[in-house]
């Protein structure tokens, strides 16, 4: 069992079937304690009643709500989602609301100091308090993982690359890593090319890029491995990424090898997003059923 706390956004997911417990931060979180990991999430709610009924849907996944703050100052995340023909999502998120006033105490940094990973996104950047809280945290962690979710007008390139600085291991998918090659002045040629100067930029030995139905690209000190993907009847693309993510690192820190590890975050990946909804239950039988 490994040791893993995800930094950012509780919110709900206001889809056209109704609201759904949400944010790519607790959709990692609650994946890998699927997992058999022990997940924790840092982030905040409002005192209100969407607050109050993210607190009874976590206490019901058997979350650890110990570090989930209570902004008296702005109130509990609503995302509008908007879902193409083909299940794809995209985003209207309001601003300020509660996770833009995550606040930094000795508990949060002794949470993290003892800690296998550290994950955080790029949308919990937006905001001076939180930004300023992940900074701090970032400073104390042994292993920072960057899950990259580009949500205009959310984001700079600046805060970008500072923040890959930080990051041991930088996730995104094929668009994010084009439009943030092309923001710092590089024109790749192919995506192997586009991994390759990141992880020069930056200095990171791990990069993994997403491509949807095709599956995904991992680098990792200096070698690809590839999954070619597996082809679904996509419900919803939310959450799809989350669970992704937050296998491959559960495989990578408890001892999997890269395509083991990238084979079944595909997998999983795939399962969701036949699904409806950011963290769908999937269970053994049904990932060992699927893979065959």
């Amino acid at each position: 069992m490994k040791s893993i706390v995800c930094f950012g956004e509780v919110l709900w997911d206001m889809l056209p079937t109704g609201k759904k417990l949400g944010g790519a931060p607790l959709n990692v979180a609650l994946r890998a304690q699927s997992l058999g990991n022990q997940s924790t999430v840092i982030s905040a709610i409002g005192n209100d009643k969407n607050g109050k009924e993210i607190i009874d849907e976590m206490k019901a996944c058997s979350a650890n709500l110990d570090y989930i703050q209570t902004s008296e100052k702005y109130s509990t995340s609503m995302v509008s989602v908007h879902l193409d023909d083909k299940g794809s999502a995209s985003y209207e998120i309001k601003m300020p609301c509660a996770w833009d006033d995550i606040k930094l105490s000795e508990k949060e940094i002794t949470l993290v100091k003892n800690a296998d990973a550290f994950i955080y996104g790029s949308l919990i950047a937006r905001k001076k308090t939180s930004r300023n809280t992940l900074m701090e945290l970032l400073n104390h962690s042994k292993f920072n993982v960057f899950d990259i979710n580009l949500r205009p007008p959310h984001y700079s390139m600046e805060t970008l690359l500072n923040l890959m600085k930080y990051a041991h291991f930088i996730k995104f998918n094929d668009s994010e890593i084009f439009e943030i090659c092309t923001g710092l002045g590089h024109i790749p040629d192919s995506l192997e090319e586009c991994m390759k100067f990141i992880a020069k930029k930056t200095d990171t030995s791990q990069i993994c890029v997403t491509r949807g139905e095709k599956g995904a690209l991992l680098l990792k000190n200096d070698e690809f491995v590839n999954n070619k993907g597996y082809q679904v009847t996509v419900a919803d693309t939310v959450g799809a990424g989350d669970s992704f993510l937050a296998t491959l690192i559960s495989e990578l820190l408890n001892g999997s090898k890269p395509q083991k590890a990238i084979d079944l975050a595909s997998a999983i990946g795939a399962i969701v997003a036949s699904k409806s909804g950011a963290i769908p239950p999937v269970s053994k039988e049904e990932i060992r059923a699927f893979v065959r």
